[in-house]
């Protein structure tokens, strides 16, 4: 099935983890912005979470993308200040044209 290039609606960061030496033997990890596309958001389902004892909770998400950047489940997607962590990716059409994500989102 291939989608409908005019439902890719929202800009995404696709950002690529990086580490930085602290200067005390360990690293400072962070992320930068390595591409931006255009993608479909759809929100699948909700869970509540505790995470460092912090109340919130889990969303998950199916995006899809256009075929391009190499991306990895190490990478993250951004939206604004929203963050989207890669569970899985796979092909959507034979052509390899989109890409599917398989993400979550933690809600504070």
């Amino acid at each position: 099935m291939t989608p409908d290039p005019g439902r890719l609606r929202r800009r995404l960061v696709i950002e690529a983890p990086t580490e930085l030496a602290d200067g005390a033997g360990g690293v400072v990890r962070s992320h930068v912005a390595v591409a931006t596309v255009w993608a479909a958001i759809e929100p699948r389902a909700g869970r509540d979470d505790v995470a460092a004892d912090t109340a919130g909770a889990v969303l998950t998400h199916r995006i899809v993308l256009r075929a391009g950047p190499a991306i990895t489940p190490r990478h993250r997607l951004r939206l604004g200040d929203r963050l989207f962590r890669i569970v899985a990716l796979r092909d959507l059409d034979p052509a390899g044209r989109f890409v599917v994500v398989d993400a979550e989102e933690r809600i504070v």
